[in-house]
Protein backbone atom coordinates (compact mmCIF):
# COMPACT_ATOMS: atom_id res chain seq x y z
CA UNK A 1 0.00 0.00 0.00
CA UNK A 2 0.97 3.64 0.24
CA UNK A 3 3.54 5.34 2.34
CA UNK A 4 3.20 5.26 6.09
CA UNK A 5 2.26 8.83 6.98
CA UNK A 6 0.70 10.26 10.09
CA UNK A 7 -1.00 12.99 8.08
CA UNK A 8 -2.00 11.73 4.66
CA UNK A 9 -4.11 14.61 3.41
CA UNK A 10 -4.63 15.83 -0.10
CA UNK A 11 -4.97 14.97 -3.73
CA UNK A 12 -2.60 12.04 -4.15
CA UNK A 13 -4.75 9.56 -6.02
CA UNK A 14 -7.77 7.32 -5.70
CA UNK A 15 -6.47 5.51 -2.62
CA UNK A 16 -5.80 8.65 -0.61
CA UNK A 17 -9.16 10.14 -1.50
CA UNK A 18 -10.80 7.60 0.78
CA UNK A 19 -8.34 7.98 3.64
CA UNK A 20 -10.38 10.70 5.32
CA UNK A 21 -13.21 8.19 5.86
CA UNK A 22 -11.08 6.67 8.62
CA UNK A 23 -10.77 9.94 10.54
CA UNK A 24 -14.12 10.60 12.21
CA UNK A 25 -14.77 10.60 15.96
CA UNK A 26 -15.93 12.95 18.68
CA UNK A 27 -14.11 16.25 19.00
CA UNK A 28 -12.15 16.69 22.18
CA UNK A 29 -12.12 19.92 24.11
CA UNK A 30 -9.44 22.42 23.15
CA UNK A 31 -6.13 21.62 24.73
CA UNK A 32 -3.27 23.77 25.85
CA UNK A 33 0.13 23.17 24.32
CA UNK A 34 1.72 20.24 26.17
CA UNK A 35 5.21 20.38 27.55
CA UNK A 36 7.63 19.25 24.90
CA UNK A 37 10.75 17.21 25.36
CA UNK A 38 13.72 19.11 24.00
CA UNK A 39 14.58 18.11 20.46
CA UNK A 40 18.15 16.88 20.21
CA UNK A 41 20.09 19.34 18.08
CA UNK A 42 23.53 17.88 17.61
CA UNK A 43 24.32 19.11 14.13
CA UNK A 44 24.37 15.46 13.01
CA UNK A 45 21.68 14.77 10.43
CA UNK A 46 22.95 11.35 9.36
CA UNK A 47 19.79 9.62 10.64
CA UNK A 48 17.66 11.98 8.56
CA UNK A 49 19.74 11.23 5.48
CA UNK A 50 19.40 7.50 6.14
CA UNK A 51 15.61 7.83 6.40
CA UNK A 52 15.52 9.73 3.11
CA UNK A 53 17.66 7.03 1.50
CA UNK A 54 15.29 4.38 2.89
CA UNK A 55 12.35 6.14 1.22
CA UNK A 56 14.15 5.90 -2.11
CA UNK A 57 14.91 2.24 -1.50
CA UNK A 58 11.19 1.80 -0.84
CA UNK A 59 10.35 3.19 -4.27
CA UNK A 60 10.22 6.98 -4.02
CA UNK A 61 12.08 8.36 -7.07
CA UNK A 62 13.78 11.11 -5.09
CA UNK A 63 13.77 13.13 -1.88
CA UNK A 64 14.94 16.64 -1.09
CA UNK A 65 14.98 18.21 2.36
CA UNK A 66 16.44 20.89 4.56
CA UNK A 67 16.78 21.24 8.32
CA UNK A 68 17.61 24.33 10.31
CA UNK A 69 18.68 24.33 13.95
CA UNK A 70 21.09 26.17 16.24
CA UNK A 71 24.02 24.62 14.39
CA UNK A 72 22.96 26.03 11.03
CA UNK A 73 21.38 24.73 7.86
CA UNK A 74 21.63 21.17 6.57
CA UNK A 75 20.55 20.18 3.06
CA UNK A 76 19.98 16.60 1.98
CA UNK A 77 18.98 14.84 -1.21
CA UNK A 78 18.50 11.25 -2.28
CA UNK A 79 17.47 9.59 -5.51
CA UNK A 80 16.58 11.17 -8.82
CA UNK A 81 14.44 14.02 -10.04
CA UNK A 82 13.94 12.60 -13.52
CA UNK A 83 13.44 8.89 -14.20
CA UNK A 84 14.20 9.36 -17.89
CA UNK A 85 17.56 11.10 -17.54
CA UNK A 86 18.49 9.93 -14.00
CA UNK A 87 19.25 13.54 -13.10
CA UNK A 88 19.65 13.77 -9.33
CA UNK A 89 17.31 15.78 -7.15
CA UNK A 90 18.60 19.24 -6.33
CA UNK A 91 18.76 20.73 -2.85
CA UNK A 92 17.19 23.84 -4.40
CA UNK A 93 14.18 22.07 -5.93
CA UNK A 94 10.81 23.79 -5.86
CA UNK A 95 7.83 21.47 -5.51
CA UNK A 96 4.07 21.35 -5.09
CA UNK A 97 3.39 21.44 -1.35
CA UNK A 98 -0.22 20.22 -1.38
CA UNK A 99 -2.09 20.75 1.86
CA UNK A 100 0.74 22.74 3.43
CA UNK A 101 -1.21 25.47 1.60
CA UNK A 102 -3.84 25.25 4.32
CA UNK A 103 -1.58 26.86 6.90
CA UNK A 104 -1.07 29.86 4.62
CA UNK A 105 -4.82 30.24 4.03
CA UNK A 106 -5.61 29.92 7.73
CA UNK A 107 -2.95 32.52 8.56
CA UNK A 108 -4.54 35.04 6.21
CA UNK A 109 -8.00 34.48 7.73
CA UNK A 110 -6.56 34.96 11.22
CA UNK A 111 -4.85 38.16 10.11
CA UNK A 112 -8.20 39.41 8.82
CA UNK A 113 -9.75 38.62 12.20
CA UNK A 114 -6.96 40.53 13.95
CA UNK A 115 -7.73 43.51 11.70
CA UNK A 116 -11.42 43.37 12.63
CA UNK A 117 -12.54 42.45 9.13
CA UNK A 118 -14.23 39.23 10.24
CA UNK A 119 -14.66 36.89 13.18
CA UNK A 120 -13.94 33.18 13.18
CA UNK A 121 -17.31 32.80 14.87
CA UNK A 122 -19.03 34.27 11.81
CA UNK A 123 -21.25 31.82 10.00
CA UNK A 124 -20.13 30.75 6.54
CA UNK A 125 -23.43 32.00 5.18
CA UNK A 126 -22.63 35.52 6.40
CA UNK A 127 -19.84 35.68 3.82
CA UNK A 128 -21.06 33.20 1.22
CA UNK A 129 -24.86 33.32 1.36
CA UNK A 130 -26.52 30.26 -0.07
CA UNK A 131 -23.27 28.63 -1.19
CA UNK A 132 -23.25 25.82 1.39
CA UNK A 133 -26.63 24.22 0.76
CA UNK A 134 -27.74 20.79 -0.33
CA UNK A 135 -28.25 17.27 1.01
CA UNK A 136 -28.23 18.49 4.60
CA UNK A 137 -25.39 21.02 4.33
CA UNK A 138 -26.28 24.42 5.77
CA UNK A 139 -23.79 27.31 5.88
CA UNK A 140 -26.03 29.12 8.36
CA UNK A 141 -24.94 26.61 11.03
CA UNK A 142 -21.21 26.40 10.26
CA UNK A 143 -18.59 28.86 11.53
CA UNK A 144 -15.38 29.92 9.86
CA UNK A 145 -13.52 28.33 12.79
CA UNK A 146 -15.16 25.00 12.00
CA UNK A 147 -13.91 25.26 8.43
CA UNK A 148 -10.34 25.79 9.59
CA UNK A 149 -10.24 22.97 12.14
CA UNK A 150 -12.26 20.48 10.08
CA UNK A 151 -15.18 20.19 12.48
CA UNK A 152 -17.71 21.51 9.93
CA UNK A 153 -18.86 18.10 8.72
CA UNK A 154 -18.80 19.36 5.12
CA UNK A 155 -18.18 16.58 2.61
CA UNK A 156 -14.71 16.42 1.07
CA UNK A 157 -15.15 17.14 -2.64
CA UNK A 158 -12.16 14.93 -3.43
CA UNK A 159 -14.15 11.97 -2.12
CA UNK A 160 -16.97 12.68 -4.57
CA UNK A 161 -17.25 9.84 -7.10
CA UNK A 162 -17.80 12.28 -9.96
CA UNK A 163 -14.64 14.22 -9.11
CA UNK A 164 -12.62 11.01 -8.88
CA UNK A 165 -13.90 9.75 -12.22
CA UNK A 166 -13.19 13.06 -13.94
CA UNK A 167 -9.80 14.03 -12.51
CA UNK A 168 -8.11 11.22 -10.57
CA UNK A 169 -8.26 7.88 -12.37
CA UNK A 170 -5.58 7.43 -15.01
CA UNK A 171 -7.33 8.07 -18.33
CA UNK A 172 -9.41 10.91 -16.92
CA UNK A 173 -6.39 12.57 -15.34
CA UNK A 174 -4.51 12.76 -18.62
CA UNK A 175 -7.61 13.94 -20.46
CA UNK A 176 -8.57 16.64 -17.96
CA UNK A 177 -5.43 17.63 -16.05
CA UNK A 178 -5.27 21.06 -17.70
CA UNK A 179 -8.88 21.90 -16.82
CA UNK A 180 -9.55 24.89 -14.58
CA UNK A 181 -11.68 23.87 -11.61
CA UNK A 182 -13.03 26.97 -9.82
CA UNK A 183 -13.50 26.97 -6.06
CA UNK A 184 -17.27 27.07 -6.46
CA UNK A 185 -17.11 23.85 -8.46
CA UNK A 186 -15.29 22.17 -5.56
CA UNK A 187 -18.21 23.16 -3.36
CA UNK A 188 -20.72 21.91 -5.93
CA UNK A 189 -19.10 18.48 -5.91
CA UNK A 190 -19.27 18.45 -2.12
CA UNK A 191 -22.91 19.55 -1.97
CA UNK A 192 -23.93 16.55 -4.09
CA UNK A 193 -23.25 14.43 -1.00
CA UNK A 194 -24.51 14.36 2.57
CA UNK A 195 -22.40 15.98 5.31
CA UNK A 196 -20.36 13.68 7.51
CA UNK A 197 -21.94 14.95 10.74
CA UNK A 198 -23.61 17.98 12.26
CA UNK A 199 -21.28 20.99 12.63
CA UNK A 200 -19.06 20.76 15.69
CA UNK A 201 -20.01 17.19 16.56
CA UNK A 202 -16.93 15.39 15.25
CA UNK A 203 -13.74 15.81 13.20
CA UNK A 204 -13.06 14.84 9.64
CA UNK A 205 -10.57 16.26 7.18
CA UNK A 206 -12.25 17.93 4.22
CA UNK A 207 -10.53 19.95 1.51
CA UNK A 208 -13.85 21.67 0.80
CA UNK A 209 -13.38 23.58 4.06
CA UNK A 210 -10.39 25.39 2.58
CA UNK A 211 -11.97 26.00 -0.79
CA UNK A 212 -14.61 27.87 1.22
CA UNK A 213 -11.99 29.60 3.40
CA UNK A 214 -10.27 30.91 0.26
CA UNK A 215 -13.63 32.16 -1.02
CA UNK A 216 -14.19 34.00 2.28
CA UNK A 217 -10.79 35.68 1.93
CA UNK A 218 -11.79 36.88 -1.53
CA UNK A 219 -15.15 38.15 -0.30
CA UNK A 220 -13.65 39.95 2.68
CA UNK A 221 -10.79 41.59 0.78
CA UNK A 222 -12.08 41.91 -2.77
CA UNK A 223 -8.86 40.25 -3.96
CA UNK A 224 -7.85 36.81 -5.17
CA UNK A 225 -6.74 34.75 -2.18
CA UNK A 226 -3.39 34.06 -3.86
CA UNK A 227 -2.65 37.77 -3.99
CA UNK A 228 -3.46 38.09 -0.30
CA UNK A 229 -1.11 35.23 0.56
CA UNK A 230 1.62 36.87 -1.48
CA UNK A 231 1.10 40.33 0.01
CA UNK A 232 0.71 39.24 3.61
CA UNK A 233 3.13 36.30 3.91
CA UNK A 234 5.32 35.59 0.89
CA UNK A 235 6.60 39.12 0.36
CA UNK A 236 7.19 40.13 4.01
CA UNK A 237 9.10 36.91 4.76
CA UNK A 238 11.09 36.97 1.53
CA UNK A 239 9.87 33.55 0.40
CA UNK A 240 11.37 33.74 -3.07
CA UNK A 241 10.50 30.18 -4.09
CA UNK A 242 6.89 30.32 -2.88
CA UNK A 243 3.89 31.04 -5.07
CA UNK A 244 0.21 30.42 -5.60
CA UNK A 245 0.35 29.42 -9.28
CA UNK A 246 -3.27 30.00 -10.23
CA UNK A 247 -4.04 28.06 -13.42
CA UNK A 248 -0.43 27.63 -14.60
CA UNK A 249 0.28 23.88 -14.95
CA UNK A 250 4.05 24.28 -15.25
CA UNK A 251 6.64 24.02 -12.53
CA UNK A 252 9.17 26.83 -12.04
CA UNK A 253 12.84 25.93 -12.17
CA UNK A 254 14.74 24.46 -10.50
CA UNK A 255 12.39 21.54 -9.98
CA UNK A 256 12.11 17.82 -10.54
CA UNK A 257 9.60 15.69 -12.40
CA UNK A 258 6.84 14.14 -10.29
CA UNK A 259 5.37 10.66 -10.58
CA UNK A 260 2.27 8.69 -9.66
CA UNK A 261 0.71 5.28 -10.21
CA UNK A 262 -2.83 6.69 -10.67
CA UNK A 263 -4.18 3.41 -9.34
CA UNK A 264 -4.58 1.56 -6.07
CA UNK A 265 -1.77 -0.79 -7.06
CA UNK A 266 1.76 0.27 -6.14
CA UNK A 267 3.34 -2.17 -8.59
CA UNK A 268 1.86 -0.98 -11.86
CA UNK A 269 3.21 1.56 -14.37
CA UNK A 270 4.66 4.86 -13.17
CA UNK A 271 3.40 8.02 -14.88
CA UNK A 272 4.92 11.47 -15.17
CA UNK A 273 2.30 13.82 -13.67
CA UNK A 274 4.47 16.93 -13.35
CA UNK A 275 2.09 19.20 -15.21
CA UNK A 276 -1.41 19.75 -13.90
CA UNK A 277 -3.73 22.68 -13.37
CA UNK A 278 -3.32 23.53 -9.67
CA UNK A 279 -6.95 24.64 -9.38
CA UNK A 280 -7.74 20.95 -8.92
CA UNK A 281 -6.52 21.57 -5.38
CA UNK A 282 -7.18 25.32 -5.17
CA UNK A 283 -7.56 26.92 -1.75
CA UNK A 284 -6.23 23.96 0.17
CA UNK A 285 -3.44 22.40 -1.85
CA UNK A 286 -2.23 24.41 -4.83
CA UNK A 287 0.91 26.21 -3.65
CA UNK A 288 4.54 25.74 -4.75
CA UNK A 289 7.52 26.28 -2.47
CA UNK A 290 10.87 24.83 -1.42
CA UNK A 291 12.31 23.46 1.82
CA UNK A 292 14.08 26.69 2.76
CA UNK A 293 10.96 28.79 2.42
CA UNK A 294 8.78 26.34 4.32
CA UNK A 295 11.22 26.26 7.23
CA UNK A 296 11.25 30.05 7.25
CA UNK A 297 7.45 30.23 7.13
CA UNK A 298 6.69 27.80 9.95
CA UNK A 299 9.43 29.14 12.19
CA UNK A 300 8.17 32.70 11.68
CA UNK A 301 4.57 31.65 12.26
CA UNK A 302 5.24 29.78 15.50
CA UNK A 303 7.46 32.58 16.81
CA UNK A 304 4.70 35.15 16.37
CA UNK A 305 6.01 37.05 13.36
CA UNK A 306 2.81 36.70 11.34
CA UNK A 307 0.00 36.77 13.90
CA UNK A 308 -0.76 38.66 17.10
CA UNK A 309 -0.61 36.58 20.27
CA UNK A 310 -4.39 36.09 20.47
CA UNK A 311 -4.71 34.78 16.92
CA UNK A 312 -1.68 32.51 17.25
CA UNK A 313 -3.25 31.06 20.39
CA UNK A 314 -6.44 30.41 18.41
CA UNK A 315 -4.46 28.71 15.67
CA UNK A 316 -2.76 26.47 18.22
CA UNK A 317 -5.98 25.53 20.03
CA UNK A 318 -6.38 21.95 18.90
CA UNK A 319 -8.98 19.22 18.66
CA UNK A 320 -8.46 15.49 18.43
CA UNK A 321 -7.58 14.33 14.93
CA UNK A 322 -9.38 11.03 15.19
CA UNK A 323 -7.57 8.09 13.69
CA UNK A 324 -4.21 9.86 13.66
CA UNK A 325 -2.24 8.75 16.72
CA UNK A 326 -0.21 11.51 18.35
CA UNK A 327 -1.85 14.22 16.26
CA UNK A 328 -4.14 17.10 17.19
CA UNK A 329 -5.39 19.69 14.73
CA UNK A 330 -5.69 23.43 15.20
CA UNK A 331 -6.56 26.03 12.58
CA UNK A 332 -4.66 24.86 9.52
CA UNK A 333 -1.87 23.68 11.80
CA UNK A 334 -1.22 20.17 13.09
CA UNK A 335 0.43 19.36 16.41
CA UNK A 336 2.33 16.06 16.54
CA UNK A 337 3.88 14.36 19.53
CA UNK A 338 6.74 12.19 18.30
CA UNK A 339 7.86 8.89 19.80
CA UNK A 340 10.59 10.62 21.82
CA UNK A 341 8.19 13.19 23.29
CA UNK A 342 9.20 16.07 21.05
CA UNK A 343 6.24 18.18 19.90
CA UNK A 344 6.34 19.64 16.41
CA UNK A 345 3.92 21.92 14.60
CA UNK A 346 3.33 21.98 10.85
CA UNK A 347 1.42 20.24 8.10
CA UNK A 348 1.55 17.34 5.69
CA UNK A 349 0.89 18.00 2.00
CA UNK A 350 -0.15 15.67 -0.76
CA UNK A 351 -1.04 16.34 -4.37
CA UNK A 352 -0.80 13.96 -7.32
CA UNK A 353 2.86 12.98 -7.67
CA UNK A 354 4.16 14.90 -4.66
CA UNK A 355 4.29 14.35 -0.90
CA UNK A 356 5.63 17.10 1.37
CA UNK A 357 6.16 17.67 5.08
CA UNK A 358 7.05 20.82 6.99
CA UNK A 359 7.38 20.96 10.78
CA UNK A 360 9.05 23.02 13.48
CA UNK A 361 9.50 22.74 17.23
CA UNK A 362 7.36 24.69 19.67
CA UNK A 363 9.98 27.43 19.89
CA UNK A 364 10.44 27.60 16.11
CA UNK A 365 14.18 27.01 16.40
CA UNK A 366 14.47 23.55 14.87
CA UNK A 367 12.68 23.08 11.55
CA UNK A 368 12.50 20.44 8.83
CA UNK A 369 10.88 20.44 5.40
CA UNK A 370 11.16 17.81 2.68
CA UNK A 371 9.50 16.40 -0.42
CA UNK A 372 9.01 13.05 -2.14
CA UNK A 373 8.51 13.33 -5.92
CA UNK A 374 6.35 10.20 -5.94
CA UNK A 375 3.15 9.54 -4.02
CA UNK A 376 2.87 5.76 -3.62
CA UNK A 377 5.65 4.73 -1.24
CA UNK A 378 8.14 5.87 1.37
CA UNK A 379 7.73 6.65 5.07
CA UNK A 380 7.69 10.39 5.65
CA UNK A 381 7.05 9.94 9.37
CA UNK A 382 10.35 8.09 9.61
CA UNK A 383 12.18 11.13 8.21
CA UNK A 384 10.62 13.40 10.83
CA UNK A 385 11.37 10.95 13.63
CA UNK A 386 14.96 10.65 12.45
CA UNK A 387 15.49 14.41 12.51
CA UNK A 388 13.98 15.15 15.89
CA UNK A 389 14.44 11.92 17.87
CA UNK A 390 17.93 10.69 16.94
Amino acid sequence: MRATRTLRFGLVGAVALTAASLMASAVAAPASVPASAPAPATGDHSATQEAMDAAVQDGVPGVVGQAKDKYGIWKGTSGVGDLQTNQLRSAHDRYRVGSVTKTFVATVLLQLEAEGELSLDDKVDTWLPGVVRGNGHDGRRITLRQLLNHTSGIFNYRDDSGFVRKYIVKDAFFENRYDTVPLRRHVKYAMANEPYFRPGKSWRYSNTNYSLAAMVIEKATGNWYGDEIHRRIVEPLGLHATSVPGTDPRMPRPSSRTYAKLAESTTGPTYDVTELNPTLAGGGGDMISDARDLNRFYSALIRGELLPRAQLAEMKTTVEAAGLPGVRYGLGLAERTLSCGVVVWGHHGGIIGSISEAVTTADGRHSLAFNFNGDWSGDSDAVIEAEFCH
